[in-house]
């Protein structure tokens, strides 16, 4: 997937992060242990999201694409920013989007 619509998915998954309540606090978290797309403050919890884009459902569509090595990425870079912003409840959730702009899938608490 290219940045241009890359970023286009997180900007739709914000958009739909807010109505839901919660408030963003970084986008694109970057160090050398990998990037977080989008985190959030859901309540008291620090809430990291990783955005996915499938045309379709089959294998499993966006959330399945979240693998074992992808999470472990995601847990180190989320332990980083942690310790940087000492916050300590947090959650990872996934946000799947579908070809349909009106197909989008929350998962929280994907792993």
């Amino acid at each position: 997937m290219n940045l241009q619509r890359g970023q286009l998915y997180e900007q739709q998954a914000l958009r739909y992060l807010e109505q839901q309540g919660l408030t963003l606090l970084e986008r694109n978290y970057r160090t050398s242990l990998g990037e977080l797309d989008l985190v959030m403050q859901d309540g008291n919890c620090t809430v990291f999201v990783e955005v996915k884009f499938r045309q379709s459902r089959s294998f499993g569509g966006a959330a399945a694409a979240v693998t074992h090595a992808k999470q472990q990425k995601l847990r180190r870079a989320a332990a980083l920013y942690l310790q940087q912003h000492g916050q300590c409840h947090c959650r990872f959730d996934v946000i799947a989007i579908g070809a349909d702009p009106a197909d989008i899938r929350w998962v929280k608490n994907a792993f």
